[in-house]
């Protein structure tokens, strides 16, 4: 199980490298397959979150437990991105992050958090872990991205962008080692973490990820963005019953 673990947080890692694509792609296309990729990270989340992690949790905890880590994890979330002006912004340049230095930290907790779920989701069951890792990286891919671009975008060289990125994104790996040796001395702590991760996927999705697909005006694209986003959710309903 720590194998696992431990070499899904290194393939998330390694999406810092995603940011790479802003050199190569023009932004108007780049712009286009962000679209896409937000679509399918939106409907994997919700999806992970309601037909994985959350049935799983009502198996150990009440219902009144789980609503209430999942407002705890809504509110963590909250503070953190009002504190550090954390925001998941995609687009190329985003004038509102100015401080590429308050960017990395806030995706240094980001990454931190999302090594701890890592952990904590292949401790209970593989396909929960699987699934989990699959929702984080499609996400990861558009925000690494658009962190790229902020780096470059408060003055940071090409060549110190992709280190910064890629320092910050071990620190999942710190946060799944967290979490493995803090779920081996309590099982309890193993519940908790599901609606937690839950809490994490939902507000993600609906305060970015599904907020960034409504902008669309082009009917035709957004049917598309639809179809994209109902495709992730299939998709882990049937990562359900392999």
């Amino acid at each position: 199980m720590f194998i696992y673990i431990i070499s899904s947080t290194i393939l998330v890692s390694l999406i810092s490298f995603a940011g790479v694509i802003t050199l190569i792609l023009k932004p108007d296309k780049l712009q286009k397959i962000l679209k896409l990729l937000i679509s399918f990270s939106a409907g994997t989340m919700l999806g992970s979150a309601f037909i994985h992690l959350l049935p799983e949790a009502s198996e150990n905890l009440s219902f009144n437990t789980i609503y209430l880590v999942i407002i705890i994890s809504f509110s963590i979330l909250f503070i953190i991105e009002k504190l550090l002006y954390w925001h998941h912004c995609h687009k190329i340049q985003c004038k509102k992050h100015t401080l590429g230095s308050l960017n990395l930290i806030g995706d240094s907790i980001h990454n931190f958090l999302d090594g701890i779920i890592i952990a904590g989701a292949f401790m209970i069951d593989i396909k929960i872990g699987i699934t989990t890792v699959i929702a984080i990286i499609f996400h990861e891919i558009p925000q690494e991205i658009s962190d790229f671009g902020i780096l470059l975008y408060s003055g940071f060289s090409r060549k110190k962008a992709i280190i910064s990125n890629f320092v910050i994104s071990l620190t999942s790996i710190l946060g799944s080692l967290f979490g493995y040796f803090l779920n081996s001395y309590s099982h309890t702590f193993k519940s908790y973490l599901l609606p937690l991760a839950a809490g994490n996927f939902i507000y993600i999705a609906a305060s970015d990820l599904l907020p960034e697909m409504k902008k669309e005006k082009n009917m035709k694209q957004s049917f598309i963005y639809l179809i994209i986003f109902l495709i992730g959710n299939v998709f882990i309903y049937l990562t359900k019953y392999i």
